[in-house]
């Protein structure tokens, strides 16, 4: 699970150096041990006289502590702003979108026992709201541990959103996104969101129609999943994951009035499937596109999310009901993947301003125009094999 870094806490000595640890592991986002302060000016002075001792050696030595810097110098940057931030902009106000999301629960039940058709299209679209912000914003946070501090309770949430809400399994989960996707983002063959193609289907049939049965697929691919985990492990999923299905079920018979299984299924995959659209094209849009890389020539991290990730602009719905890491600031939380969306959000202009200082890529782009290139450019970026980008001078 990820947590913010101790050394991004308060009362933590902020000349503290940073650990050489994967990205995943929400420590570090360096690939190298870096200092600060003094530290770092003792660095430079040594770096200085092994240049001048050493010749073209020191020189390129010099060159990539120099790239290295611009990652540790933006970290800085954010580190300050999330020290002075307070518990209610670090994690308490993407909690109460989530709490709001339950409260939702109870009056969408009631509303859809209605006979009148207004009142039921209201439930309805209560519930599949309430359901996006759980599932989608709710399992996000949760396999980043962005919920909480508590290793402990970083784990509950994950399972509890991921498993009985998302009903996937939590495991396979973070696995894929944490320590593939974010750890190798856009990397051919590892982080290079090639598990989101369907090369098989039809252009229209991908783009409207087949993100429809993400509620039926979902839960048949967390059972395909199950191979590699434990008995014990395999049992939770499958017990958590029914809990969630069989919960939803009872409550429509039970507090809605349902009298047919079929129209309570119904109901229940009109309400899971109503942000599926949505939710596989943003998955697609802010990757397939942009720059890949080869798993043997990588850039550097700060070029490699600035080249391989993009943000689409603000949008009211999506951005409350997905979160801003995923929609607005998905820049930010490739780079800060431990910050939640709230803090995603306030460190958006300081990250923005220091790349576009720096000469580095700030992708942005509408909902529409990526629709409308990838409902043009389809075979291209759906079927066949993406070609591999290599940043001159960087890698």
């Amino acid at each position: 699970m990820q947590n913010v870094p101790e050394q991004w806490r308060e009362g933590q000595d902020e000349n503290r150096g940073e650990r050489d640890v994967k990205p995943w592991e929400g420590q570090a986002l360096f690939q190298r041990k870096g200092r600060s302060g003094d530290a770092e000016r003792d660095a430079k002075g040594r770096a200085d006289g092994e240049r001048e001792e050493n010749g073209e050696a020191g020189k390129k030595e010099a060159e990539v502590t120099d790239k290295e810097s611009l990652m540790m110098e933006l970290t800085r940057l954010v580190q300050q702003t999330v020290k002075e931030s307070s518990w209610w902009e670090r994690r308490g106000i993407d909690c109460s979108i989530l709490a709001g999301a339950f409260l939702c629960l109870p009056p969408a039940f009631l509303l859809l026992g209605s006979s009148q058709i207004l009142w039921f299209a209201a439930g309805m679209l209560l519930m599949g709201v309430a359901h996006a912000v759980i599932t989608v914003k709710g399992n996000h946070l949760a396999s980043h541990g962005a919920l909480s501090e508590s290793q402990a309770w970083g784990e509950f949430w994950a399972v509890f959103f991921i498993e009985i809400c998302g009903s996937f399994t939590a495991r396979a989960g973070v696995h894929a996104h944490i320590k593939m996707h974010h750890a190798h983002t856009n990397v051919i063959g590892l982080g290079d969101s090639s598990t989101w193609k369907a090369p098989f289907l039809p252009r229209n049939v991908y783009l409207f129609i087949a993100p429809l049965a993400v509620p039926i697929i979902t839960p048949l691919v967390a059972l395909g999943e199950l191979k590699g985990h434990t008995v014990v492990q395999a049992t939770r999923t499958v017990l958590m994951v029914s809990l969630g299905l069989y919960s939803q079920y009872w409550l429509l018979i039970n507090v809605s009035g349902f009298q047919s299984p079929y129209s309570t299924l119904l109901c229940m995959l009109a309400c899971r499937a109503m942000f599926s659209l949505p939710y596989i094209h943003v998955n697609i849009f802010q990757h397939i596109g942009l720059p890949m890389f080869s798993p043997t020539r990588r850039p550097k991290r700060i070029y490699q999310m600035t080249h391989g990730v993009l943000n689409l602009p603000r949008n009211p719905l999506l951005d409350w009901t997905f979160g801003h890491s995923l929609i607005n600031c998905h820049v930010e939380h490739h780079l800060f993947p431990f910050l939640s969306d709230n803090m995603c959000l306030k460190v958006k202009p300081i990250v923005s301003k220091y790349l576009k200082e720096k000469e580095l890529p700030y992708q942005e782009d509408s909902y529409l125009s990526r629709l409308r290139m990838f409902f043009h450019k389809y075979q291209e970026l759906m079927v066949f094999a993406p070609p591999i980008t290599e940043l001159v001078g960087v890698q």
